[in-house]
């Protein structure tokens, strides 16, 4: 029998499309199989710096200290609300008739620039309570016509009002009852008299020494008294000052000749002459000091145990511890010490009582240690050891 191909007549074509396949297959499969094209090699990264060092964080800057506001003025509850000055006030009196708290007086005067001098005061001015962007002020009419005839006008200085009563402190002006560590070395003195005696009274001419005199001139003689030594630090501050008299220069020379005007107890030789004080500023204006401060009273003037109003008290604090005339200072009495006599035990325990307040007073007069104030305002006794403070 005869054998047909096992192709149809359609084969080629079948065979075609099946060597494509292989073809195609052949080739996928070499792709495959093949390996990857090398890849072009990227260029090296620069090295990556250090680390910075860490830097620490700043310290944060210190709190500003700042002080505790000032409390505003507080008035009197009793101040007028306008007052004519009259011959013998005080500028002292006339701030604690509008204010409780008379340091506060800069604060709440108001200066006119129409017066001539408007910190000075004179009999005869009228002060007014007014309120300028709601604050309390103290305004000046100058012998009450300033409003109808605003001009400058002229007045004498020696007419003004006295900050504090002068005749008090006058006469401790011209015999100071301390003597510093200077005056004691270096103040002029009495060398003798034409007699020779130690001892002199008024009337007496006696010789004198230290410095060059001028004709006419005043001095005080003053004793070298006990020794002041500062309670805090055990340091001495100057010596108690006992006045003598007072006498005038008649002929110059080394030695000049001083007559003794007048004496509270005899002139002796090595007393200490000092020149009689004329040109202390009258007007200051009471102010709390500037700086804190805090002292002791280390004499009481004229030897008294307890000290009232007006009286005059030395200080352990002076000029370079910020004191100024004017500076007020609160007075408090020193708490003694007592035993407790209720306490337990056969031993008593001791007890500091604490300190109470007893007043104000104004410094007047400063030196580099030590100051004077006068008191101006005495609530109880107040004695040497005392404190003092800011008010």
């Amino acid at each position: 029998m005869e054998r047909h191909s096992a192709l149809s007549p359609s084969s080629p074509a079948r065979l075609i499309r099946s060597l494509s396949v292989l073809m195609a297959s052949a080739l996928l499969g070499a792709c495959a199989s093949s390996p990857p094209a090398a890849e072009t090699p990227a260029e090296t990264p620069p090295p990556a710096p250090p680390p910075a060092e860490a830097k620490p964080s700043p310290a944060p800057a210190a709190p500003v200290y700042q002080p505790p506001a000032e409390p505003a003025p507080r008035l009197n509850p009793a101040h007028p609300d306008r007052y004519v000055v009259v011959k013998g006030d005080t500028l002292w009196d006339i701030s604690e008739m509008f204010l409780k708290d008379p340091w506060y007086w800069p604060e709440i005067w108001y200066v006119n620039p129409q017066i001539a001098n408007p910190h000075l005061i004179y009999p005869g001015d009228v002060i007014s309570l007014v309120y300028i962007d709601g604050k309390p002020r103290l305004v000046l009419e100058r012998g009450g016509t300033d409003r109808l005839s605003p001009r400058v006008r002229e007045e004498p200085l020696d007419q003004a009002i006295q900050t504090i009563p002068f005749e008090i402190i006058q006469a401790f002006l011209s015999r100071p009852a301390v003597l510093d560590k200077d005056t004691v070395e270096n103040a002029p003195y009495i060398m003798t008299s034409r007699d020779g005696h130690l001892a002199h009274g008024a009337g007496t001419e006696v010789y004198v020494r230290g410095t060059e005199f001028a004709e006419g001139s005043v001095y005080s003689v003053m004793r070298v008294g006990d020794e002041l030594i500062d309670p805090d630090d055990g340091d001495l501050l100057g010596y108690e000052g006992i006045y003598v008299g007072e006498g005038t220069i008649v002929r110059t020379g080394d030695p000049s000749t001083l007559a003794l005007n007048s004496t509270e107890r005899e002139a002796t030789n090595g007393n200490k002459l000092l020149p009689s004080v004329n040109n202390f500023p009258l007007y200051f204006a009471p102010r709390s000091p500037d700086q804190p401060v805090e002292g002791t009273i280390i004499s009481v003037i004229d030897g008294v145990s307890l000290v009232g109003q007006y009286q005059i008290v030395t200080l352990n604090r002076g000029g370079k511890d910020g004191l100024e005339p004017g500076h007020v200072l609160a007075v408090y009495q020193a708490g003694r010490v007592e035993r407790d006599r209720f306490s337990g035990g056969f031993f008593k325990d001791k007890v500091q009582l604490p300190e109470e307040y007893a007043g104000l007073l104004m410094v007047f007069s400063t030196f580099d240690e030590i100051s004077y104030g006068l008191i101006v305002r005495a609530e109880s006794d107040i004695a040497v050891l005392d404190k003092v403070r800011n008010p």
